[in-house]
């Protein structure tokens, strides 16, 4: 396994790497996470892959010797050896081309497109952008530019900032009750070991959360169901999403969408009024 660096000279050199993937986007898995959506399971073969339930698919299963503290991998194979504990997923862009259908063998092709090491009030920083292609054949479906935020731990006695106020003016609001048992079932579904989302004594002595941190590719997708709710989900072009601040199990929090000039406007409430993530759609 490569050392862990900050040196930037170092972790650029990880900049280009790519790996292929093929995947069968197999009925169980989309009617799996229809029964954890609180749906009745009904999806078949032939039918479109809601946007966003890609995650369910491409999974990578490492041998328990080869995870980190936190149930990730280890890094140092395709994603650059950080040596930063603390990972969250900071943001999202995707770009639908044409529908992925379940019963489809896709290949994803899978490339570090960026990496830059920076310095914020809470210590060192590290963003690793990873852009993900999925082909059926010669066929281009989606791409996804995946922005991954690596931090050190938390200092004693500070405390992380204050985020922004959200806005008041949301056409269509809805509140998401977010239980352990939904965020449980959501990292069996995508196979997802990290311990932020069901371990609370990892989260809080180790990380220094409050509770179990929600999902930041589960907030897309319901942010996504919200929006196809409103309009024909093969007309979606574009969505984008960036975190602001953590959203946790069992603590109310609202999606708002809004229609602008440009698409739509969606962004996520937490109980207290702040802004939690921020996305947009055309």
């Amino acid at each position: 396994m490569t050392e862990s660096t900050l040196d930037p000279a170092v972790l650029e050199k990880w900049i280009g790497r790519s790996e292929q993937r093929t995947d069968i986007i197999g009925a169980q898995a989309a009617q799996f996470m229809q029964a954890t959506m609180d749906q009745q399971p009904t999806l078949q073969d032939g039918d479109m892959l809601p946007h966003g339930w890609h995650w369910l698919y491409f999974l990578e299963a490492k041998p328990m010797s080869a995870l980190g503290r936190d149930g990730h991998p280890l890094r140092g194979g395709l994603l650059p050896p950080v040596a930063l504990p603390r990972r969250m997923w900071a943001g999202t862009r995707l770009q639908f081309h044409s529908p992925i259908n379940i019963g489809d063998s896709i290949n994803r092709v899978t490339t570090i497109k960026d990496v830059k090491v920076k310095s914020g009030k809470s210590g060192a920083l590290c963003f690793v952008t990873v852009l993900h292609e999925f082909w059926r054949h010669q066929h281009h479906l989606m791409s996804e530019e995946h922005d991954i935020v690596y931090r050190q731990d938390p200092q004693p006695g500070v405390t992380p900032p204050v985020p922004p106020l959200a806005e008041q003016n949301a056409e269509i609001v809805k509140t998401i009750t977010p239980s352990a048992v939904l965020l449980y079932r959501y990292s069996a579904l995508t196979f997802n070991g990290h311990r932020i989302h069901y371990d609370i004594d990892y989260c809080r002595d180790v990380e220094g959360y409050p509770g179990l941190v929600f999902h930041g590719p589960l907030s897309a997708t319901l942010m996504l169901n919200l929006l196809s709710g409103s309009l024909p989900a093969r007309s979606i072009r574009q969505f984008s999403f960036r975190a602001i601040s953590p959203l946790y199990a069992d603590r109310p929090f609202t999606l708002n969408l809004r229609k602008t000039t440009e698409g739509y406007s969606i962004w996520a409430t937490n109980p207290d009024g702040y802004l939690a993530i921020q996305a947009s759609a055309s």
